[in-house]
C-alpha cells in the first residue's frame, strides 16, 4: 500500500505550514491555502472531492504537533455525516461554507460514554400539529471550536436514531465546555430542552449513517495516532543520541536500544493498519468496518505504549511540566477512548467473527 506523489506532496505542504503557524492560527491558512477543510468534501460542492488515504496524510501531520484545529470533528465527522444522510438540501447550503474553512461543524452524537447508536436517548418528536422537530437530550464529548456554526445531532424518533441540524444558537440549545486531561483537544457537553430541529436524510436510517461516520472517524484518529506515536519517537531517539550517562551516549547501550526498536516496530505496525484502513474507505467500503476496528485498536495501544516509552526512557525530564512528553502521553489517553476503546472495537471484530470476548 503506498500513497501516492500528490499525497506526499500534501504532506510536505501541510507539514510546513504547521510549522509556520501555531495552535489555532493554523486554521486559515490549512484551510485557504491547502485546502484541508474540504478534502473530502466533492468537487461539486466546493472540496477538493479526496478521500480518506487524503486525509491519513493530513492527520498523521496533525497528530504530530497535537494539533488543535477542528479537522477531525468538522472536515471528518460534520462532513461525513451530511454525505452519508444523502441530504442534498442540506449538502448543498452547509457544504461550501465547511469546505472552506469558514464554517466549522461538530457531530453531537455519543452519550452514556458510548458512541455507540444504542445508546443514544436523546428524543425527537414532532408536534402533532406539524411544525419542526423538537429535540431533547444531553451530548456528550462533542469535539469542539470557538464560533460552532453547524451542529448535527444524533436523536431517537418513532423509526428509530436519526440525524438533525440544529442552529448551535437557538432557543433551548445550551453548550458546555468541559474539562479534558487533554488539554489539546476541547470537548464540549451539549444540552438540548426541545430546541428546534431539522431531519436530515431519511427518519430512522441515522444508525446506518452513524456506522459509517464511526469507522471514517476511527480510520481518521488511527493515523493521527500514527503520527504522533512517529513524533514520540523521533523525540525520544533524538534524546537517546544526545543524553549522555557514564560517559556514554545512553542510546549506546544495549537495553536502550532493545526499547527504541520495539518501540519502532509499534509506530510502523500502527501505521499499516491505519493505512490499511485508509484504503478500505477508499477502495472497499465493505471491508471498512473491519478495518477501522482494528486500526483503532492497534493504533490505540500503539500510542500509548510509545508515549509512555518517551517518559521513561527521558527519565526525570519527561515527567516536568515544561518537556512535552506528558502532551503526548494524555493525548494517547484521551484518543484511546475517543469513540470507544481497543477492548469496545475489539469486540466489533469478535462479533463480526461470530466470537465472544472476554
Amino acid at each position: 500500500m503506498r500513497l501516492t506523489q500528490e499525497q506526499e506532496e500534501l504532506r510536505t505542504a501541510v507539514r510546513a505550514l504547521l510549522t509556520q503557524h501555531q495552535g489555532r492560527s493554523a486554521w486559515a491558512p490549512l484551510a485557504t491555502q491547502i485546502g484541508a477543510a474540504g478534502l473530502t468534501v466533492p468537487e461539486e460542492y466546493g472540496g477538493a472531492g479526496g478521500g480518506a488515504r487524503d486525509v491519513h496524510v493530513l492527520m498523521e501531520e496533525l497528530g504530530r504537533t497535537l494539533s488543535p484545529l477542528p479537522c477531525l470533528g468538522s472536515t471528518v465527522l460534520t462532513v461525513g455525516a451530511l454525505l452519508a444522510s444523502g441530504d442534498k438540501e442540506a449538502c448543498g447550503r452547509l457544504l461550501p461554507g465547511l469546505a472552506e474553512g469558514a464554517s466549522v461543524g461538530a457531530l453531537a452524537w455519543a452519550e452514556q460514554g458510548s458512541w455507540d447508536h444504542g445508546a443514544i436517548r436523546a428524543e425527537a418528536v414532532r408536534p402533532s400539529g406539524g411544525g419542526p422537530w423538537l429535540i431533547t437530550g444531553t451530548k456528550e464529548y462533542v469535539l469542539d471550536w470557538p464560533g460552532m456554526d453547524v451542529l448535527l445531532v444524533a436523536a431517537r424518533t418513532a423509526h428509530g436514531v436519526s440525524l438533525f441540524e440544529v442552529a448551535p444558537g437557538a432557543a433551548g440549545v445550551r453548550r458546555e465546555p468541559v474539562v479534558t486531561m487533554d488539554g489539546t483537544r476541547a470537548q464540549a457537553r451539549w444540552v438540548l430542552d426541545e430546541a428546534e430541529g431539522r431531519l436530515l436524510g431519511v427518519d430512522g436510517d441515522g444508525g446506518r449513517y452513524l456506522d459509517h461516520v464511526r469507522d471514517l472517524a476511527c480510520t481518521a484518529l488511527a493515523a493521527e495516532q500514527v503520527g504522533a506515536a512517529e513524533r514520540c519517537l523521533e523525540l525520544t531517539v533524538e534524546y537517546a543520541r544526545n543524553r549522555v550517562q557514564f560517559g556514554r551516549p545512553i542510546g549506546s547501550f544495549q537495553a536502550v536500544k532493545h526499547r527504541l526498536a520495539d518501540a519502532y516496530v509499534l509506530v510502523e505496525s500502527a501505521r499499516s493498519t491505519a493505512l490499511g484502513a485508509a484504503f478500505a474507505a477508499d477502495e472497499d467500503p465493505g471491508a471498512l468496518p473491519r478495518a477501522a476496528a482494528v486500526a483503532k485498536s492497534v493504533c490505540s495501544e500503539a500510542f500509548s505504549a510509545v508515549a509512555a516509552e518517551m517518559i521513561q526512557l527521558h527519565g526525570g525530564i519527561g515527567i516536568t511540566w515544561e518537556h512535552d512528553a506528558h502532551r503526548y502521553f494524555k493525548r494517547a489517553h484521551g484518543s484511546g477512548e475517543l469513540f470507544g476503546p481497543p477492548a469496545r472495537h475489539r469486540a466489533r471484530l469478535a462479533a463480526g467473527l461470530g466470537l465472544t470476548t472476554n
